[in-house]
This record gives structure tokens, C-alpha cells and sequence, in this order.
């Protein structure tokens, strides 16, 4: 298939597009760079540097013959979101709008659309959470995702516009920046590696579901089905069902690493969930999806790979 991944060259959305290009498809690449990198670039995919919002992107998509869009552009630094919720929305919002509206008009037979489980919820009120949980979230960041998730409810309805959107736990794995404000696997990783303190917001109690980057872009690849019917127009949590805190990435990394640094405390952020979880039963039984790499291996596998690159 021919398939446009928007944010293709970040973190996540390198990590599909590589396993798309092994599975055979036609990949093109489309990214403003302001978070992705260049040598993240698969070099058989073709690369449109564009921002989702422009003129030129949504005629890059109207035009491009594509049969599947699969959307990882977005602004998803949670802390950036609520220092900038304009521009939060601007990107996640209105720039998505901008791409179904082309994608409509261009025969884009399905969207697959990267959302957030580990923001669109809030604080939850039992976990491991399933699809239908109350979605309250308590940051800009969250709104913005779920708000798109209407969006493409209504361009199925009114247009046929087909779509699956997987809802994302922590993703982790290589690529992966440790500079930003997000990835607090990364951020630990090389701090430790560079003997330096990572601080941990809070008590260190904080729960999270993390599933490794490869996963991820499993999932993707299972929701580029178009034969399968059952997941047309659904929602779908990535997760392991459990959660890690804080403290236990922490002492796991820093065995890893071979430090006996500790890190240091700092004031919990009133936008952060305390705990949450994901069930993905569903994914299990419609998408045929489940996680196959174990955190310790993954964090394992994290470790080494910065310490190959600061060497």
C-alpha cells in the first residue's frame, strides 16, 4: 500500500515507518523537523518536508494517491501544552482538520490515528482502564487528542472516511529524545549515563504503562488492515494493563546503567495523573495485538543503546 505517516521522522512515527517499509509498502514521510530529526529517515521512504498545517500539506495529501494515513504529527509535550494552549490546539486541532478535509477529497481509504491513553482519561477511576472509562483529562494535551477523535467519528459519518485510532501508553524505546521535557525513560537513561541526577516530580509512586516502541509500530501495522472490518471506526488502548511507578523505572535503570547515583526530588505537576493503566483487551481480540517485549528487556535494551551513542 501506498501510505503517507505524518511525524515520520520522531520518535514513534520513524519506528512505524521503518516497519512498514520492511513489510513492503510504499512509505512517504511527512515532518516540519521541529521535533523530528533527519537521520531518523528511513532511506527507502520519501520525505516531504511540510508542517501539517500548511497549504502544501493538505495538497500533498489531496494529491498523493495514498491509501492510508497514518498520523503522528502533533505537539505532545504535556507541559508545553498547558504553557501553550494555543498552540497546542493550532497543531493537534486544527492541523489534523486540515489533513482529514484533504484526505477526504484525496480517497484516503483509512486514517490510523496515534492518540493518547495516558492523557485522555485523567485521573482514573479504577484501573487497569477500558475503552469506555469516562474520558476527563486534566491537561490541554489530552483535550486536543480526544477533541480529534470526534472529528474523525464525524468524517466516517458524514463522508465514509474510515479511521482506527490506537490509544498510547508510555512509549519508549530508541530514538527517543532525552532533552525534551517528555520520555522519562530516556531523559533517566542518559542522565545516569552522564553521571547526572534525573529529578523525579512527586513521590516517585506515580504509576505508568509502558510498552516498548517496536509494539507500537505492530499495532500500527495491524490497523492498516484494511480487510479487517472489525476495527473500521474503533478505539483501541495500547497497553500491558499494568503500571510501573517512578521508583521502580528508576532502580531499574540505574542497575542498568551501574551507578550508584540517586535522583533528586522536585513538586508534583497538578497536569500529571497520578496512576493509570491500559486494558487492551480489545486490541488482543479484534486487533490481534498484544506487547511481546518485557519492560525489563526493553529498558535493558534503552540503556545500551545511549551508552553507544555518548560514547
Amino acid at each position: 500500500m501506498r501510505i503517507l505517516v505524518t511525524g515520520g521522522a520522531g520518535f514513534i512515527g520513524s519506528n512505524v515507518a521503518d516497519l512498514l517499509v520492511e513489510n513492503g509498502h510504499e512509505v512517504h514521510v511527512m515532518d516540519n523537523l521541529s521535533t523530528g530529526f533527519r537521520e531518523n529517515l528511513n532511506p527507502r521512504a520519501s520525505f516531504l518536508e511540510m508542517d501539517i498545517r500548511s497549504p502544501e500539506a493538505a495538497e500533498a495529501v489531496r494529491t498523493g494517491g495514498f491509501d492510508i494515513l497514518c498520523h503522528h504529527a502533533a505537539q505532545m509535550d504535556v507541559r508545553r501544552s498547558v504553557r501553550e494552549p494555543l498552540f497546542d490546539a493550532d497543531v493537534n486541532i486544527l492541523g489534523t482538520i486540515s489533513l482529514l478535509e484533504a484526505a477526504r477529497d484525496g480517497g484516503v481509504k483509512r486514517v490510523v490515528y496515534a492518540s493518547t491513553g495516558g492523557a485522555v482519561y485523567g485521573e482514573p477511576s479504577s484501573i487497569p482502564v477500558r475503552e469506555d472509562h469516562p474520558v476527563n483529562p486534566i491537561c490541554h494535551y489530552g483535550i486536543s487528542k480526544h477533541t480529534v477523535e470526534h472529528y474523525l467519528f464525524l468524517y466516517r459519518h458524514l463522508y465514509g472516511l474510515d479511521y482506527v485510532v490506537l490509544r498510547y501508553p508510555n512509549v519508549y524505546g530508541p530514538r527517543q529524545n532525552p532533552h525534551g521535557e517528555a520520555g522519562v525513560t530516556a531523559i533517566f537513561s542518559l542522565a545516569y549515563l552522564e553521571n547526572r541526577r534525573p529529578r523525579i516530580n512527586g513521590d516517585g509512586e506515580q504509576l505508568r504503562d509502558y510498552v516498548h516502541v517496536r509494539d507500537i509500530a505492530r499495532a500500527n501495522l495491524l490497523a492498516m488492515d484494511i480487510g479487517n472490518h472489525r476495527i473500521s471506526g474503533r478505539i483501541f488502548n495500547i497497553g500491558w494493563g499494568r503500571g510501573r511507578s517512578v521508583k521502580e523505572l528508576d532502580s531499574l535503570i540505574r542497575r542498568f546503567v551501574g551507578t550508584d547515583l540517586l535522583p533528586e526530588q522536585g513538586p508534583a505537576l497538578p497536569e500529571e495523573i497520578l496512576k493509570i493503566s491500559l486494558d487492551a483487551g480489545l486490541a488482543a481480540e479484534d486487533l490481534g495485538w498484544k506487547p511481546v517485549i518485557s519492560f525489563e528487556d526493553g529498558l535493558s535494551e534503552l540503556v545500551e543503546y545511549h551508552r553507544g551513542r555518548i560514547r
